[in-house]
C-alpha cells in the first residue's frame, strides 16, 4: 500500500486488514508532503495500533522530472492549483504550528506535525519501495494488489525496473484521475477547486503515464467518486462511541469538510461490489509541460484511442452507506499484530 501517509491517514490499511487482506507493507511517496516525513507518519500510525509487524519501505523522494521550481513555473503559465501538495511554498510558520513540510529541503522532518506521536521505530531501509513491490509480485504472482493513493512514482519505477512487474501483479487501484472537472474549478469555491486538484497525478505526470499505461491485469481509477462520500456529523458521533487510538485520532484530526478520498480507493480494492456505477474506458495522461492539462487524464473509447494506451475501470459512484459502514468498523475494531500471526 503506497501512499502519502499522515496523522489521520491510517484508514486505508485498517480497511484492508478488516477485509482479510494481508498487507505486505506500506510504502511512502511524495505527494501531500515529502516522502521522508510521510514514511515516518506511516511508522507512527502503525505503532498507534500495535501494527508494527507491518514494515514501511521508503519510496522515491523526488518525482521523475518534476520539482517545486518546475511546478511553479508551470503555474505561472497556466494558473495556480488550489492544492499544491508537497510543492506548496515552504512556510516555516505553518510548520511550527504542525503542518507537514512543503518545498525547501525534502529531507527535513517536522516533528510538530506528528499529532499521533513521533515514532519510536523507523522505516525499513533494507530495500526501496519499488524493489519491494517487484519482489512481492514475483513471490506471489497474480495475488498482489498495488494500492496507490499518492503519487505514482514508486509504481512507475517498479514498472521500469522489471518489464514483467505489472503483468505479475493482481491489479492496480489508484486514488486520482479526475475527469470533466474544469468547470467546477472555475465556478465553484476554492474548496471545490481543491477537490478537483489532481495532485497525486500532477506531482509526477510522467510516472502517472508510465503506471497507467502498464500492463496490469486490471487498473481501477477512483477519481471523481472519491469526492462523493463525507464523514458527516452522524458518522463522527457514532465513530467515537468506541474509544481506541484510531477512532480518537480520526475524530480529532480528520477534517470532516474533506471527503473520504484514499479511504474510497482502499474500500474498492477490498470490495469492488461497492461500485454502483462504473465503466471501461481507454486512458492516457497528459505529459506535455506546455499544456494546461499537464498531469491530468484524458479518456477515449477504443475506436478513437491513440496507440500505447490501455483499458481501465473507471468508478463513477459507490454505495455510500456501505462504504461508511466498512470504514467505521475498520476503525472501531482494528486488527493488531496479535491478530495477524
Amino acid at each position: 500500500m503506497d501512499n502519502d501517509w499522515s496523522t489521520a491517514g491510517f484508514v486505508p490499511f485498517l480497511v484492508a486488514l478488516d477485509g482479510d487482506i494481508d498487507v505486505l507493507a506500506l510504502a511512502s511517496d511524495t505527494a501531500n508532503s515529502w516522502q521522508p516525513q510521510v514514511a515516518l507518519h506511516a511508522v507512527a500510525t502503525l505503532e498507534a495500533g500495535n501494527l508494527s509487524c507491518i514494515p514501511v519501505y521508503p519510496g522515491a523522494t523526488w518525482p521523475l522530472l518534476n520539482t517545486p521550481h518546475r511546478f511553479h513555473a508551470w503555474e505561472a503559465m497556466h494558473g495556480d492549483l488550489a492544492w499544491q501538495g508537497a510543492f506548496a511554498p515552504e512556510n516555516k510558520t505553518l510548520e511550527a504550528e504542525g503542518n507537514d513540510p512543503t518545498s525547501g529541503n525534502p529531507n527535513r522532518i517536522v516533528k510538530a506535525a506528528f499529532k499521533e506521536g513521533f515514532p519510536k521505530g523507523r522505516p525499513n531501509n533494507s530495500t526501496s519501495a519499488a524493489n519491494f513491490m517487484v519482489e512481492m509480485v514475483r513471490k506471489y504472482p497474480g495475488k498482489v494488489s498495488i494500492y496507490s493513493a499518492g503519487s505514482l512514482t514508486n509504481v512507475a519505477l517498479a514498472v521500469r525496473m522489471d518489464p514483467e512487474f505489472a503483468s505479475l501483479a493482481k491489479d492496480l487501484v489508484i486514488m486520482g484521475g479526475y475527469v470533466d472537472d474544469n468547470m467546477l474549478q472555475a465556478t465553484g469555491s476554492i474548496l471545490q477547486a481543491d477537490f478537483q486538484s489532481d495532485i497525486n497525478l500532477m506531482i509526477d505526470p510522467e510516472a502517472s503515464k508510465i503506471a497507467l499505461t502498464a500492463d496490469f491485469p486490471q487498473i481501477t481509477i477512483t477519481g471523481n467518486v472519491a469526492n462523493q462520500v463525507f464523514p458527516d456529523k452522524e458518522f463522527m458521533k457514532d465513530l467515537i462511541k468506541v474509544h481506541n487510538p484510531y477512532t480518537e485520532l480520526f475524530y480529532k484530526y480528520y477534517d470532516p469538510s474533506f471527503p473520504f478520498w484514499d479511504e474510497t480507493a482502499a474500500a474498492l480494492m477490498v470490495d469492488p461490489s461497492l461500485a454502483t456505477n462504473q465503466t471501461s474506458v481507454y486512458l492516457d495522461v497528459d505529459t506535455s509541460y506546455g499544456s494546461p492539462n499537464y498531469g491530468n487524464i484524458h479518456v477515449y473509447q477504443k475506436a478513437l484511442s491513440p496507440p500505447g494506451v490501455r483499458q481501465v475501470n473507471y468508478v463513477f459512484q459507490v454505495d455510500g452507506d456501505r462504504l461508511k459502514q466498512r470504514i467505521m468498523h475498520a476503525m472501531q475494531y482494528p486488527r493488531s499484530c496479535a491478530d495477524l500471526h
